[in-house]
């Protein structure tokens, strides 16, 4: 084509030279100008028709690819190839400029690819998390890492290019590499093992509610990521933990609660023993008024006569035979008041139990499961149970232990005070 050009040049009347320069300088701005012109093509016939058609249609995937700007990234290989094809014609003699301009183009191709590839990848993983399965099994690690490895290939390429040597032998020269590649690619290759551990054992998911007190996590997973996962805590702050630490270091994870249809409630009160007693008749025709124990009281006290008979037990003393205490009693009547409530699970661990006496009391203990999981109507149930409990305590001639506060001490002196004036 050149030498077509340079001869009609001639046929003109301009002499060889200044034909040839001529011939070069008019080749060069006609492939500027295919450039130009493919380029305003790719985007305004080809883009603009892609994106026609991708809006007409009813699937999603291809509105997520759009999205991304692929079809954008790609359109930008078409003035480059152009160049890259047809450069050698103007330039013919001229190996120098002929590579450094095809080198040149060849970069931009290969770093145009690649961000076509990243946005694919970007599309694939907002079209994958739209699928329930995501939460279960994310693959936002494992899309990282493909990513790394088509970076680092793209930059072999491109050094390549630049030292105009074949790829082959830098791949080959990466053997002695290794151990500066390791160091470097540290986390994300700790990453990478650990997310596939994470997601073969599913240990977490996205949404999943974990404690992790060493750093400082205790919240839902938003994202779980090659080198990081991110928590996001009850005061909303965020927390990002390494991914690998969710392998070699303990924490919790609250699935199992979630998923079993109960939110255990574990909490005691301590009851002051000097108040502990046994049941004499005025109590018990007291507490057989209350409605969850009548039936209970009844029952009880009819068996323990029954037994005392039986056994001809002296009845002028309460040690001897069965008696019916206050504590037992109270601890009937939480059994029952609980086993009435709608918002308690009775399908699951359900148990009222005495704890080891200390010096803060006899702690009687809640061991139930909420059927409601939210986090506010939960504490709204406990704090509800347990305001009735508080408050019912001394119906049984009992009272709730605390230590002695500064107001118990000055009534105490004051007591104290007025008895040696008096």
């Amino acid at each position: 084509m050149l030498d077509i050009c340079r001869n009609w040049i001639v046929e003109q009347g301009l002499n060889l030279s200044s034909a040839d320069i001529f011939a070069r300088v008019a080749i060069l701005l006609l492939i500027i100008l295919l450039s130009v012109i493919f380029n305003y093509l790719a985007k305004r016939f080809i883009l603009k028709g892609l994106t026609a058609i991708v809006n007409r249609t009813k699937t999603k995937w291809d509105d997520a690819i759009l999205q991304k700007k692929v079809f954008n990234r790609l359109a930008r290989l078409a003035p480059a190839l152009v160049i890259y094809l047809l450069i050698h014609i103007p330039l013919e003699g001229y190996d120098w400029a002929i590579t450094l301009i095809t080198g040149a183009a060849l970069i931009y191709m290969i770093l145009m690819a690649i961000l076509a590839i990243d946005a694919l990848l970007n599309a694939s993983l907002d079209i994958y998390n739209t699928y329930e399965v995501s939460n279960r099994i994310p693959i936002k690690g494992f899309i990282q890492v493909f990513k790394i490895i088509i970076y680092f290939i793209c930059f072999i390429f491109i050094i390549s290019i630049l030292i105009n040597k074949t790829p082959i032998i830098l791949f080959s020269s990466l053997g002695a590499l290794t151990a500066v590649l390791m160091f470097i690619f540290k986390d994300p290759i700790l990453g990478f093992v650990a997310g596939i551990q994470l997601s073969a054992n599913q240990m977490v998911s996205k949404g999943d509610w974990i404690s992790m007190p060493k750093y400082g996590a205790d919240g839902d997973i938003v994202d779980i990521a090659l080198t990081t996962v991110k928590v996001q805590n009850w005061d909303k702050t965020i927390t990002t933990i390494p991914t690998y630490a969710l392998i070699t270091e303990s924490f919790k994870n609250w699935r199992g609660m979630s998923e079993s249809g109960g939110r255990r409630i574990k909490r005691s009160i301590n009851i002051d023993i000097n108040t502990i007693q046994f049941c004499n008749e005025e109590m018990l025709n007291r507490f057989n008024k209350i409605q969850y124990i009548s039936d209970y009281i009844a029952k009880t006290k009819t068996e323990t006569q029954t037994y005392n008979q039986k056994l001809r037990i002296d009845d002028s003393n309460l040690v001897n035979g069965r008696r019916m205490t206050n504590i037992g009693t109270f601890r009937a009547y939480v059994e029952a008041y609980l086993s009435n409530q709608p918002m308690i699970n009775k399908e699951m661990t359900f148990l009222v139990r005495q704890l080891a006496p200390t010096e803060h009391g006899l702690p009687i203990e809640i061991y139930v499961f909420s059927k409601v999981q939210e986090w506010g109507e939960y504490e709204s149930i406990q704090a509800n149970i347990f305001d009735h409990i508080l408050a019912v305590v001394p119906e049984f001639d009992l009272s709730v232990f605390q230590d002695p506060s500064g107001r118990d001490f000055g009534n105490l002196i004051r007591t104290n005070l007025k008895s040696v004036l008096v």
